[in-house]
């Protein structure tokens, strides 16, 4: 079995050099290439197309997650790791939301070349801080990802509403669940369709599953 080709790209040489005596000790593993900024990441993943990507983040001319998103966007099935010192919130969600397969702290180094088998067979792989955290940030991007009622004036409880009419509820199952009044629940849902320019609890369904993700 051919040897996985593995793509570094840090600006710090005394990484590179690390991470190559570390790689170089995993006889399924062959560095084909090494560069120091996004720049040439994006050109040496064009040129070498490797089987794995192992990438800083912060660095000069173009950062790693610009560089990421420029290469996964050419080349879909592109499997990137991060290898950084920092495990800023919004480094993090950042990586997530472009697809990576992992988010590694260099201070984790004994651990890479674990990692790296496990991103070949197609794992995510995360770092023991960025783990602590992913709840948290998954949460965090599900909100965000949401789509925003309030622009329309929509408050909790109306939005509680419009989920159930969209699942199928009668007014009368709605007032149950939600341990209001019939009359009070009438006069929610007529208050939402107007805000939102419906004309029917059908029309707010639909609405709600199109803008739902």
């Amino acid at each position: 079995m051919e040897n996985k080709k593995i793509l570094l790209i840090d600006d710090d040489q005394l990484i590179t050099m690390s991470l190559e005596l570390i790689i170089s000790k995993e006889p399924d593993f062959e560095i084909v290439g090494q560069g120091g900024s996004g720049r040439e990441a994006i050109a040496l993943y064009d040129e070498l197309q490797p089987d794995l990507l192992l990438m800083d983040i912060r660095m000069a001319d173009m950062n790693g997650l610009e560089a990421a998103e420029a290469i996964l966007d050419k080349h879909r099935d592109a499997t990137i790791l991060f290898l950084t010192t920092f495990s800023d919130d919004e480094y993090i969600v950042k990586a997530l939301k472009l697809g990576v397969k992992g988010y590694l702290l260099k201070q984790d180094y004994k651990s890479l070349p674990a990692a790296l088998h496990a991103a070949m067979d197609g794992q995510s792989v995360f770092g023991g801080a960025v783990i602590d955290k992913l709840p948290t940030l998954m949460t965090q991007m599900n909100q965000e990802d949401r789509f925003d009622y309030r622009q329309y004036g929509i408050s909790e409880k109306e939005y509680e509403v419009i989920q159930l009419v969209a699942e199928g509820f009668s007014n009368k199952e709605i007032a149950q669940k939600l341990f209001l009044s019939e009359g009070t629940v009438r006069n929610y849902l007529s208050t939402v369709l107007e805000k939102l320019n419906l004309r029917d609890r059908t029309q707010l369904a639909i609405f709600y599953l199109k803008h739902e993700k």
